[in-house]
């Protein structure tokens, strides 16, 4: 408990101070219009109260990524503490909050524009197609995964009563992604963050009070996977592609434009963008935390002692064990309105995307359905097809994983980009060494992983260290010749 209660403590000080550092770095001009207010057209571009940007933020970036991946992730011990709180300080919120500015800079425009403007056009448009599928992606899953947490909450976790609440979600999505964002978004988010934030403050108070033995830091970091059944799996690279939304995830940046059109100003935007990751990390920290416990300690009488328990029903055993009935189903609630409103966001997202690139406007519902209506097809199939397919979304979700975090390092390497542009100094590095990480564990992962390429797993380390070198060099190299090209235009 004391390694816990040390990580939660570091993930408060480091939105007090690192936050504070960051916004220091890009410095937000209070003066400055914000698109919400400069475009403002009565359906994306809306200023909305603060408290409420935030609540949306949230639930737009957490899904069940930090709920899900931060139970995987425990079965590696107490080095998912460190990476969620780390990742999340250093890497994660900073990825955040700086992706969110630079679309609140430049008129809220989306991820693959801001990527274009600094990375060049020919990126922008290998990064159009890859967040659109990955939106896509992202939405189909949710439509799914939830529907099953409400069946079993119902009463009826049959394939007939799956499918109509699968029905009945999808049609939610379509509404969601047409109507002015203030409109479903703005009015019922605000009840489904409570949800998860109780489910999150309900957890904490129940290990204060339990006190129970969990795995701490002064043990050692290695050995845990292999008590918990994934000795196969090394910690690097496969932790920090298994815990991504509790500690840094490329999802976000597609996800902040969308508040980005709605703060009402800059100085706001540490709190929205850099503080709703902290809080997304806070709740990834307490399931790491509950499910440490229960894989490692005192919970073999809920878990039966099955280290390959899957994360939905850790989750509906856990909740309904600690908090009762009643406790359980607003934790399980706040369970199913994470992906719910992740997904909605993703299809609101992609078209936002896509009609920046055809420089379609969006204001006349028309419009809008000439974007939506072939995504909400391409996604209906992809979800008949996982549905059909057994294996289907575990492999989608695999790849997912992996693709997730390939559009953190696009971003990171971006604002370092840009970081190298616009100040002057060593204040690139805020974002570089991230860059350099993640790489790092992008490119292991795919080389080295059995969904990848296959290669040796003792390559990993090697693999590793050389990807991130050469990305440093390169990205040095780039700069380099930035100036010369400069000094020879003077």
């Amino acid at each position: 408990m004391i390694s816990f209660l040390i990580s939660i403590a570091a993930l408060v000080l480091g939105y007090l101070l690192y936050g504070t550092f960051v916004e220091k770095v890009f410095g937000p001009d209070p003066n400055r219009t914000t698109p919400a207010i400069e475009k403002a057209d009565g359906v994306d571009f809306i200023a909305m109260p603060t408290w409420k940007v935030f609540m949306i933020q949230f639930l737009n970036i957490a899904g069940t990524g930090p709920i899900f991946g931060a139970i995987m992730g425990a079965k590696f011990g107490p080095a998912s503490y460190l990476w969620i709180v780390f990742g999340c300080i250093f890497a994660g919120a900073v990825h955040d909050y700086l992706s969110g500015m630079l679309s609140v800079r430049n008129g809220g425009i989306g991820y693959p524009e801001i990527i274009g403007k600094y990375l060049g056009d020919g990126t922008r448009k290998v990064v159009l197609v890859f967040s659109i599928l990955i939106l896509l992606m992202v939405g189909t899953v949710f439509v799914y995964s939830p529907a099953i947490i409400l069946g079993d909450i119902a009463g009826d976790g049959s394939a007939t009563a799956t499918m109509i609440w699968v029905c009945v979600v999808f049609i939610y999505y379509v509404i969601a992604t047409l109507l002015p964002i203030d409109k479903v978004i703005g009015r019922i988010y605000p009840l489904f963050a409570l949800a998860l934030l109780f489910m999150g403050v309900a957890l904490l108070g129940c290990l204060i009070v339990k006190w129970p033995s969990l795995p701490e830091l002064w043990n050692g970091l290695g050995g845990w996977s292999e008590k918990a059944g994934v000795s196969g799996q090394s910690i690097f690279p496969c932790l920090f592609i298994t815990i991504a939304c509790g500690a840094i995830s490329g999802f976000h940046a597609t996800q902040s434009p969308l508040m980005a059109r709605c703060i009402k100003n800059e100085k706001l935007g540490r709190p929205v963008f850099y503080g709703s990751m902290i809080t997304e990390g806070l709740v990834a920290l307490i399931w790491a935390a509950v499910s440490s416990w229960f894989f490692f300690d005192g919970g073999a009488d809920i878990l039966g002692g099955d280290m390959t328990t899957a994360a939905p029903a850790v989750v509906t055993k856990v909740s309904r064990s600690w908090l009762g009935i009643l406790g359980g189903v607003l934790a399980i609630l706040g369970v199913v309105a994470a992906p719910i409103t992740s997904g909605d966001t993703a299809f609101r997202s992609a078209r936002l995307i896509i009609a920046d690139f055809l420089h379609m406007e969006q204001k006349t519902i028309l419009k809008r359905l000439y974007i939506a209506i072939p995504l909400f097809v391409a996604s209906g199939l992809l979800l008949w097809y996982n549905i059909a397919d057994a294996n289907g979304f575990n492999t989608i979700w695999r790849y997912f994983g992996w693709s997730n975090q390939t559009l953190s390092v696009f971003m990171l390497w971006t604002i370092s980009v840009f970081l190298a542009r616009e100040k002057h100094g060593l204040w690139y590095l805020v974002t570089m060494i991230p860059a350099m990480f993640m790489t790092a564990v992008c490119t292991t992962f795919i080389l080295v992983d059995k969904s990848g390429l296959g290669l040796p797993s003792g390559w990993n380390v090697a693999i590793g260290l050389g990807a991130f070198v050469l990305s440093g060099i390169l990205f040095y190299i780039w700069k380099f010749s930035r100036k010369e090209s400069a000094s020879d235009k003077v």
